[in-house]
């Protein structure tokens, strides 16, 4: 039969002292019995050690000694017996009392679940085994905890996308079957072959569109790879000098002061986060606008400043512009963009450990601010 815990430690301790009281009771037993007692009498009865012993004295001094270690080993048995059961019932109080410690530790972890891994162990003073077994099993939840958010958000981004595509690949897929079903209703001439060979090109277009720009997302919110140092002032000049043409075709004014903000992440998708932006600050721009970009450093992060003058948009509703599909009115809409440029911008922000702040301006237009952790390379 196999024992528990408590009951082995309990055991061992009651089995300990009951080895150290036989022994003792042992060697009381036998020093007893090697010391040869002499009793001498004077004349009066009282003991003199100066007078000779005598033979009936030595028989009386034989027959002590018998019967004192006759009675030693019943009364030493029976007192091993109680003193071992009192260590029996001591050394299962204080077993349970040392396991303590791991019974609350099995309790909690057959408490925990995937849905609820934020209760923890509580640690004992002073630092000892079971205080170290303490935190280390804190220290598995911890990572079970990270492992577990890190798979919810995988599996939210699959979702997200999942329910996106669907979404938004329904309207080309519909425009090429209507397409397709028109055209070929009749006898349709090469003109209208052409026309609808046009329809459904574009609609093929489209869906590309969207899916590489759902791609990119799924990719962003999947996090991040390899780290490179990046420039984020190098990357926003880019940005800016591709942008240059249609800024001047539209009439946007475009000034910038850039001041290096070094940052570590995959350079992809810093240069296409920067580039969503300028590419939305230009086109939902006005014409004779203006567009500002400033980048630098503050209180030990990267920042970068995107603002620009357009139409206007309630200061409730600047934030659902960070929504996929979302150009407005918090609602989806359709217009030359495919609305997924801020949603990119903030799944890039957030898988480099930052921040993004939406702000409509007074007047029209947005004010977008991106802050990144600094690298740790760059110098103060």
């Amino acid at each position: 039969m196999k024992l528990t815990a408590r009951a082995r430690l309990a055991s061992l301790q009651t089995a300990l002292v009951l080895a150290a009281g036989a022994a003792l009771t042992g060697l009381t037993y036998l020093l007893m019995r090697r010391r040869v007692i002499f009793t001498h009498l004077d004349p009066i009865g009282t003991p003199s050690p100066d007078t000779p012993p005598q033979d009936g004295l030595s028989a009386l001094a034989n027959r002590v000694q018998a019967d004192t270690l006759s009675a030693l080993l019943p009364q030493a048995a029976l007192a091993l017996v109680v003193v071992t059961g009192l260590a029996a019932v001591l050394s299962w109080l204080v077993a349970g009392r040392v396991l303590r410690p791991i019974r609350v530790i099995s309790s909690t972890a057959r408490r925990l679940s995937a849905e609820n891994l934020t209760e923890r162990v509580p640690v004992t003073t002073p630092a000892d085994e079971l205080s170290a077994l303490a935190g280390t099993v804190n220290g598995m939840l911890d990572r079970i905890q990270r492992d577990v958010a890190e798979r919810d958000r995988i599996l939210d981004s699959q979702r997200l996308f999942t329910a996106n595509a669907a979404h938004e690949l329904r309207t080309p897929l519909t425009t090429a079957r209507t397409a397709i079903d028109v055209t070929l209703d009749g006898d349709p001439s090469r003109a209208e072959l052409l026309t609808m060979a046009g329809d459904v090109r574009g609609a093929v277009e489209h869906m590309q569109r969207v899916l590489d720009g759902l791609l990119l997302l799924a990719r962003s919110q999947a996090g991040l790879g390899a780290r490179e140092p990046v420039d984020l002032a190098a990357v926003a000049a880019a940005a800016l000098d591709a942008a240059g043409t249609r800024a001047a075709a539209a009439g946007v004014t475009v000034r910038s002061e850039l001041r290096p903000a070094p940052v570590t992440g995959a350079p992809v998708l810093l240069e296409r986060m920067i580039g969503n932006l300028v590419d939305n600050a230009v086109r939902y721009n006005r014409a004779g606008g203006h567009l500002v970009v400033d980048t630098g450093t503050a209180g030990g992060r990267a920042v970068l400043r995107i603002s620009n003058t357009g139409r206007q948009i309630p200061p409730e509703e600047a934030e659902t512009l960070l929504e996929p599909f979302v150009h407005g009115q918090g609602t989806r809409v359709r217009t030359d963009g495919l609305g997924l440029g801020l949603s990119i911008v903030r799944a890039v922000t957030h898988a480099h450990r930052g921040r993004i702040a939406v702000t409509a301006r007074i007047g029209g237009g947005l004010d977008i601010t991106v802050d990144l952790p600094r690298s740790p390379m760059a110098g103060v």
